[in-house]
């Protein structure tokens, strides 16, 4: 007899596990289903290796500004092995923690493929052998991989995903990397730190596209500085692959076209949702161009099929994903006071050099709202604690509703910023007004002290500018 559960989530990444774990605390039944390791993409093969990866190179940075803050060395080095093992040694621990979790809350772990085959049943498939399993909810988690295009498919060894990116076998002299997104401007700031000749090439008119327009001008200065070699406005119009390098046909708007030769090539152009081969189509679940449809809680329109996470659209962030997994266990469940999520909510962060992060809407949407609107900024520079630090570079940015003293966004760039974002993040899902935000005290010396200048700079009262 097929074993059965109350909550049966397909796909072990962060969103799905966190989803189970909520679940089960709320006295359902759980199972997790998983086809490879523990913690999706984001635990073994994104945010945190990468985050391992760019740890290492901001440490090579800082050891060559050591006579800045009185030290010396000579015949520094590094291994990019040793760096990859550490990253791959960080992955693995933290897989070992959800596999950990998921004991601790008594959620059955299911190895294998699974597919829905028909109502409150699927099927799990592992080495050939199919086992039946059955549900009163099934949450797809599945999760996506990165986008590829004809002609430019990656081959593990010249053209690569993130994948291939994060364990080199040797270490590439020159890049190109497709797209200026997160995942390409991480990667291109881990290899440019470390001496690759790097080239991000991006289709729109400017680096990080998604960012605030003065925030992305002010990143791109900053690798421009560091070397990094980008060009906006262009299309890769073809790969060649040679014996141990790639010739790449780049081409601008205006129809000019050029040739560029590097070691390796990093596509990070987007990603696709993994919907295939889980029987959606038979289910009657409802798929818009590689994404799932789902409602404002997760619904996807067919009873006791739930969806979360990157399957179902953007923003395509690992938070975002978990705070959908327990909003979907809570409804389950029939949990009193939940509420759907508000994107406008949910922050990103880039782990650059420097780090960019934002919440909310940047200042052109801001003002394309018809609102009046009013902005404050703050510079690194005038910052105590920045000076100390010697990471004076850098701005802080609030847009607020000049009538209501909402905050509808805000955007930085500068050391630690994906930290700082979280006291915006919390001030606007607690829906803190300018005045309340002024209001507040700040330690010092500390960064956090221009959280609180950047909106008191909105109405002109920034104290240290």
């Amino acid at each position: 007899m097929a074993d059965t559960y109350d909550v049966v989530v397909i796909g072990a990444g962060p969103g799905g596990y966190v989803c189970a774990i909520r679940a089960a605390q709320l006295g359902l039944k759980t199972a997790i289903v998983e086809r490879d390791r523990l913690g999706g993409i984001c635990l073994n093969w994104g945010c945190i290796p990468t985050k391992a990866l760019l740890r290492s190179s901001e440490i090579w940075h800082l050891m060559h500004r050591l006579n800045e803050f009185g030290f010396s060395a000579d015949n520094m080095k590094f291994d990019i092995a040793r760096i990859v093992e550490r990253s791959r040694k960080v992955a693995q621990q933290l897989s070992n923690g959800v596999a950990f979790l998921m004991k601790k809350h008594k959620i059955a772990v299911i190895a294998g493929e699974a597919k829905l085959a028909g109502k409150g049943k699927l099927t799990v498939t592992k080495d050939g052998k199919t086992e039946e399993v059955t549900a009163k909810n099934v949450v797809l988690a599945t999760g996506a991989r990165a986008r590829t295009f004809p002609g430019m498919e990656p081959d593990g060894k010249l053209i690569w995903t993130y994948r291939e990116a994060m364990v080199p076998p040797s270490f590439p002299k020159s890049l190109l990397i497709v797209g200026s997104g997160a995942i390409g401007i991480e990667f291109a700031s881990f290899y440019r730190t470390l001496g690759a000749e790097v080239m991000v090439v991006e289709v729109l008119d400017r680096v990080l596209p998604v960012e605030d327009e003065e925030i992305s001008a002010m990143a791109a200065k900053a690798f421009a500085k560091q070397g990094m070699k980008i060009k906006v406005g262009t299309t890769v119009e073809q790969l060649e692959k040679g014996a141990d390098n790639v010739t790449a046909t780049l081409k601008t708007k205006d129809g000019k076209t050029e040739t560029l030769t590097v070691d390796r090539v990093i596509l990070a152009v987007g990603i696709v949702g993994n919907v295939e081969n889980i029987g959606l189509e038979a289910a009657g679940v409802k798929v818009d161009r590689t994404h799932v449809v789902i409602s404002e809680w997760g619904e996807t329109g067919v009873p006791g099929i739930w969806a979360i996470g990157d399957l179902c659209g953007g923003p395509w962030l690992a938070h975002k994903a978990m705070h959908e997994g327990v909003i979907v266990a809570e409804r389950i469940a029939g949990a009193k006071g939940v509420h759907p999520l508000n994107t406008a909510n949910v922050p990103g962060c880039t782990y650059c050099w420097p780090q960019v992060a934002s919440v909310g809407l940047t200042e052109a949407k801001a003002k394309a709202t018809g609102r009046k609107i009013k902005v404050g900024r703050f510079p690194f520079i005038g910052n105590g604690k920045a000076i100390a630090l010697g990471e004076a570079e850098g701005m802080i940015k609030t847009v607020f509703d000049a009538d209501t003293g909402e905050m509808l966004g805000a955007h930085m760039i500068g050391a630690e910023v994906t930290e700082l974002i979280n006291s915006y993040t919390v001030a606007k899902t607690g829906e803190l007004t300018d005045a309340e935000l002024q209001h507040t005290i700040f330690p010092h010396p500390t960064l956090s002290e221009m959280l609180h200048e950047a909106v008191l700079d909105a109405d002109k009262k920034a104290l240290h500018i």
